[in-house]
C-alpha cells in the first residue's frame, strides 16, 4: 500500500487510521517498524497513532530515552527511537523483554540500528519526504500484518491511496 499525505496534519490521520485498523488480537506482539530520514514523518504518524489509542499526554520522539511506554486502556505501546543507538547490545539494557509479550504493540523508529536483537515487524512503513508532502508505503511481513494491511486496505482513506505490487 502506498499512501501520499500534504501535511502533518494528514500523516497524523494516517496513524490514527493505522490504530483503528489494527487487529483485535491481544494475543500477540504486534511490531511496526518506522523507516526513513530524519524529518519523515515518523513521530508525526506515532502520535496520531497514540491519539487514536487514548493517550491525551505529550508524544515526542524519546531520542535521548530510547524508549517511551504508555498504557491506553489494555494495549501497552512501546514507542522505540534508536537513532542513538551506537550498537545493538545497548538494547539489552533497557528491560524491553519484559514488554515483548502478548497485549503489546512496538512502534519502532530506526529499527536497523537494533538489528537481530529487535522482534520481526509484523508491518514496515516507509516514510519519504518530499516537496509535496510524504509518501508512506506499508508491506506487511506476518499473518498479522496481512491482516492488518487488509484492515486498512477497507477503512476510508483521507489520503491519496495507490495500490503498489509489493502490499
Amino acid at each position: 500500500m502506498l499512501v501520499h499525505t500534504n501535511t502533518a496534519e494528514d500523516t497524523e490521520s494516517f496513524g490514527a487510521r493505522l490504530a483503528k485498523a489494527r487487529p483485535d488480537r491481544d494475543d500477540a506482539l504486534a511490531v511496526v517498524y518506522l523507516t526513513g530520514d530524519l524529518g519523515a514523518g515518523k513521530t508525526t504518524l506515532t502520535r496520531g497513532f497514540l491519539r487514536a489509542q487514548g493517550v491525551t499526554g505529550a508524544v515526542r520522539s524519546p531520542t535521548y530515552t530510547l524508549v517511551e511506554i504508555y498504557e491506553a486502556g489494555a494495549l501497552a505501546t512501546v514507542h522505540l527511537d534508536l537513532y542513538r543507538l551506537n550498537d545493538p547490545a545497548e538494547l539489552d539494557n533497557l528491560g524491553l523483554r519484559e514488554w515483548a509479550r502478548e497485549g503489546h504493540l512496538w512502534l519502532i523508529e530506526w529499527p536497523e540500528r537494533g538489528a537481530e536483537r529487535l522482534p520481526g515487524a509484523d508491518l514496515v512503513l516507509t516514510l519519504t519526504a518530499g516537496e509535496a508532502g510524504h509518501d508512506i508505503e506499508v508491506t506487511a511481513h506476518t499473518p498479522l500484518g496481512v491482516s492488518w494491511l487488509g484492515r486498512m486496505a477497507q477503512s476510508a482513506a483521507p489520503a491519496v491511496e495507490k495500490r503498489s505490487p509489493e502490499s
